[in-house]
């Protein structure tokens, strides 16, 4: 884009933002690897020529970014603008850390990361013949069209096993959780589903919908908190996922 010079870094930033509806500086900081100024830094520059939006949504909370149009442009992606909706913003927040946990190898050596916005956007440029990225419900769709739900992370190990990410922090209606759970259990293209909650009634629901489809050795529950920083911490969730699921039973392994 003519009279915007950028470094790798602020592509980088750049193309991190894109993959999410808001990321705070404390996420480009752990992302670079730089002190929060440098980050800080960054983001104000690359919002000055209109690359980023600032959000200052909550008084007590830092501003958020998000991408624009235009820094779309400058990095060549074909995703949408990003809206903030205010009743996910922890969640959204949170999707952001793990995105980067599993950059950093939380849930073990992957071959890809996928937001759910870019799920999103793939399916919605489909003409309808390709299968969808997006997980089958039951039911039709707004204008007709088949229902999907989409993981917050879709993560593909280098074995090519695919993990789908939820993080559940305030916890679905036991007939919608049911009807997610049953789209998973039917989509062969998933290997593992790992929900991390910081609620015990959230995981305790979780667990009794996947035992009731009888798909335990499908889905795993594991806690996930989110230390003062921010930055989540997820256990042994990595561990979690090897040795379960429908990539365990191909392997004649032993899921529990």
């Amino acid at each position: 884009m003519a009279g915007i010079r950028i470094t790798d870094r602020d592509r980088a930033a750049l193309e991190f933002v894109s993959e999410h509806r808001l990321v705070l500086a404390a996420h480009v900081q752990a992302l670079l690897g730089v002190s929060a100024a440098v980050a800080g830094a960054r983001l104000r520059a690359l919002s000055a020529p209109g690359l980023l939006v600032c959000d200052q949504i909550f008084h007590a909370r830092p501003g958020c970014y998000r991408i624009t149009a235009k820094g779309l442009g400058l990095v060549g992606s074909d995703l949408p603008r990003a809206a903030i909706d205010l009743r996910c913003y922890d969640h959204d927040v949170g999707v952001a850390w793990l995105w980067l946990a599993a950059r950093n190898g939380a849930f073990g050596e992957l071959r890809q990361v996928l937001s759910e916005r870019r799920l999103r956007s793939h399916d919605g440029g489909q003409d309808g013949r390709a299968d969808p990225l997006g997980v089958r419900l039951g039911g039709v769709g707004p204008g007709g069209g088949v229902r999907l739900h989409y993981p917050d992370l879709m993560l593909t190990d280098t074995g090519g096993h695919r993990i789908a990410l939820e993080l559940e922090l305030s916890g679905k209606g036991r007939t919608r959780l049911e009807g997610i759970l049953g789209g998973y259990a039917v989509d062969a293209r998933v290997d593992a589903v790992v929900y991390l909650t910081d609620d015990r009634q959230v995981a305790h629901r979780v667990r009794a919908a996947a035992r009731k489809l009888g798909i335990s050795s499908l889905v795993r529950v594991a806690p996930v908190s989110f230390g003062a920083a921010g930055r989540p911490s997820t256990g042994r969730a990595s561990a979690r996922i090897r040795g379960g699921g429908r990539a365990g039973e191909r392997s004649g392994q032993r899921t529990r």
